[in-house]
């Protein structure tokens, strides 16, 4: 009977060549569960909560005033995160006028959803810790090695991590915005490639602490850390998106896989999100030369919206933690008993944890702090000193058991 694995070291062997070298254009996409699988600062988690400790802490903090209308709600709804409460509570604000729903009017709602953007902006107001973090490690891997083309991240996260991480570094970056009180958008500047690689492009998604609406109702970004007028929920972006920034910078996404011979690699993100797992799809299916690698924390198992796309797109890759869907073929992961290298040790060890006595095991690299510091040590000398592989590493691997 024949059997199929996927062998880590064959492929992280070729990813970590190929991200030390600094030659393919590579972009990172970045979802809530990154920051969600980071310590503060006295090594407490998350440094901030995922969708769920999001929800739990909002409720929380609105429920004096609101405890009826949140009881009516979960009510009406089969989901219940701050997400799709958010989008019914917009909803409601837009078309009831002065009807009363759950003992709120429009005006009333509208109110309601100022307050939790309120909360959630004040959840997502975080600072890094001092010492080094998961971002100052993407940094370092970034600004380490000379770049043919610029990294540019995508990430649907609202806080301001990423710009701190640059900015400590002294490290150029380019967010779609320029000016200075009021930084302007400029959407021409975001569908070209006119900067030089050394500026990092940084693409917000779902908007950001910092941003709101002038009087003209344009977006502009303001610098301040409680600026939450245009942070919005995700089951809301089929009507946003179609605004600038917000399409302008889809449209980067979709333009990024277009390019040929292009590499996204995705972390903490589920792909839960249709609107950009649809433009992802699209663009993989007219570009067969680019690659997605989507590296998840849990079990193959619970990764369905990743697992699902990764069955239709075999140039799109899961790499999860007890298994991985490369080209099309899911199979478990199975380590080689011998090295492929006699220096090869410590490197296997930045990937996988050995299974043992019931133990969870398996590929690492799901988990923000093992994906950034595989990504900052790739330049080490052992970097080169790799077992022979394709140089995408998008073949799987196979052993025959009788």
């Amino acid at each position: 009977m024949s059997v199929s694995f996927h062998n880590p070291d064959q492929y992280m062997a070729s990813l970590r060549t190929i991200i030390a070298q600094g030659r393919k254009r590579i972009g990172l996409l970045v979802g809530a569960g990154a920051p969600a699988g980071m310590a503060r600062a006295d090594g407490s988690r998350p440094l901030i909560p995922a969708v769920a400790g999001l929800t739990d802490q909002v409720l929380a903090a609105i429920a004096p005033i609101y405890a009826v209308q949140i009881l009516g709600l979960k009510g009406d709804l089969e989901r219940h995160d701050i997400e799709t409460l958010l989008s019914r509570i917009r909803s409601l604000s837009s078309v009831i006028g002065k009807t009363k729903v759950h003992g709120l009017d429009g005006d009333g709602y509208k109110k309601m959803a100022e307050a939790i953007c309120a909360e959630i902006g004040g959840i997502v107001k975080v600072r890094l810790p001092a010492n080094q973090t998961p971002y100052s490690e993407l940094v370092s891997w970034i600004t380490g090695a000379p770049r043919a083309h610029a990294v540019e991240i995508f990430t649907t996260n609202y806080d301001l991590l990423f710009e701190e991480a640059f900015e400590r570094a002294k490290a150029p970056y380019f967010d779609g915005f320029t000016g200075a009180r009021e930084a302007f958008f400029d959407p021409a500047s975001v569908s070209s490639d006119q900067l030089l690689p050394r500026w990092t492009r940084l693409w917000k998604v779902h908007g950001s602490l910092g941003w709101k609406a002038n009087e003209e109702g344009e977006v502009v970004r303001t610098g301040q850390y409680d600026a939450t007028h245009l942070i919005f929920p995700e089951h809301l972006k089929y009507d946003q998106t179609q605004k600038a920034p917000y399409s302008a910078l889809l449209e980067r996404l979709r333009t990024f896989l277009t390019i040929e011979d292009t590499l996204l690699i995705s972390i903490g993100f589920s792909y839960a999100d249709a609107h950009i797992t649809d433009r992802i799809s699209e663009a993989l299916d007219a570009n067969p030369a680019a690659s997605v690698f989507a590296f998840q924390f849990q079990n193959l198992d619970k990764e369905v919206y990743a697992a699902k796309l990764a069955s239709r797109r075999s140039n799109f890759s899961v790499y999860a933690r007890d298994k991985a869907v490369v080209s099309g073929v899911a199979a478990e992961w199975k380590a080689p008993r011998d090295l492929p290298t006699k220096d090869w040790g410590p490197i296997r060890d930045s990937y996988w944890s050995a299974p043992s006595g019931g133990t969870n095991g398996g590929f690492k690299l799901g988990a923000i702090e093992d994906f950034t510091r595989f990504f900052a040590s790739s330049r080490s000398p052992q970097a080169f000193d790799v077992p022979a592989a394709s140089e995408t590493p998008s073949v799987s691997s196979s052993s025959n058991v009788a």
